[in-house]
């Protein structure tokens, strides 16, 4: 690895006259620091850019972490975050949860916006502090210098179980998710939209999945062993709707004519099936996310929860009795 005094000696100058240009100092003549600059690009120098936090306190760097690589809206709020961050000419650190503590502190990092599931309340609450502030995603949590930004998962899964009881559905099965707050409160809004009507839902007709495709595929072929299927399977997220979908019509079942399909996230491949789903402004919450962590950063201390609506988009893989209506 190339070293600062490397580039110094090349230079024929002192270790600090490199740091002066490197930082931008107006102490250097520009003949040396061109130099300077020229020899760190030939030896493809790299400063030591934790070593210069631990010294500053400022990394102007922020970190995302998320915990699976299968999930495509991960993308659009990594953009959103991208977008504003380096807007404010912050860099962006992307991890997973398993390399996530390391940089959670302030000599990698000046916040983090978190998408973890598997990373626990208390380790957030320890690591954020009144210099380290945190947004937190798809969670509430109320600590100090934490601030949750959630979807309002339950108000669009009413009215997406409204407006299929509206349209005549009565046999629901259903597809949960990965045990967190946005799978309990859409399965909430399922059961309660039943009860309100006064809609019998039998529990064999309940299944855990894990929000993958594979899993919504081997749950509609034991929906299939049944001799009666549903009216409608919902399913907690795009993936496993989409999974199931595959399954019934390589057996020839016809959706929407033999079963109803529906997802929740909207993503570019449930808009290939045509899928009725709910769609997350996912850029969007990516954005709002970079603008509140930087915000924080700057000393806003603003950790009030802020939730974000989402909307129901009705496609062909649902039947209607009102063709207007949607």
């Amino acid at each position: 690895m190339v070293k600062i005094k490397d580039v110094a000696e090349r230079a024929q100058v002192s270790p600090a006259t490199v740091s002066n240009v490197l930082n931008g100092r107006s102490n250097v003549g520009e003949e040396t620091r061109q130099r300077v600059l020229e020899i760190c690009k030939e030896l493809d120098y790299q400063p030591n850019l934790s070593g210069k936090s631990l010294k500053t306190g400022d990394n102007h760097t922020i970190l995302f972490n998320f915990s699976d690589f299968d999930r495509e809206f991960y993308l659009k709020i990594i953009q959103g975050i991208s977008d504003y961050a380096y807007s404010k000419d912050y860099d962006l650190l992307i991890c997973t949860n398993k390399s996530s503590e390391k940089y959670m502190n302030k000599t990698f990092t000046s916040g983090c916006i978190m998408l973890d599931g598997k990373c626990s309340n208390s380790l957030l609450m320890r690591k954020s502090a009144e210099k380290y502030p945190m947004i937190i995603l798809d969670r509430v949590i109320e600590a100090p210098y934490l601030k949750s930004l959630v979807i309002d998962n339950y108000s669009a899964q009413r009215e997406l179980m409204e407006e299929l009881i509206r349209a005549g559905y009565r046999k629901f099965a259903y597809i949960s998710g990965v045990d967190g707050e946005d799978t309990q409160q859409r399965y909430r809004a399922f059961r309660d939209a039943l009860d309100e009507h006064q809609i019998e839902f039998k529990r064999e007709n309940y299944f855990s999945g894990d929000y993958r495709e594979k899993s919504g595929y081997r749950i509609a072929k034991l929906l299939m062993l049944s001799e009666n299927l549903p009216d409608i399977l919902v399913c907690a997220n795009d993936n496993m709707a989409i999974g199931a979908i595959k399954a019934f019509r390589a057996e020839g079942i016809r959706v929407p004519e033999d079963i109803s399909v529906c997802g929740f996230d909207d993503t570019e491949a449930a808009k290939m099936l045509e899928l009725t789903t709910v769609t997350i402004p996912n850029y969007e919450r990516g954005y709002l996310a970079a603008q509140y962590l930087l915000e924080n950063i700057d000393g806003a201390e603003n950790y009030d929860t802020f939730r974000i609506s989402a909307k129901v988009k009705w496609r062909k893989t649902t039947l209607r009795s009102i063709e207007t209506k949607f």
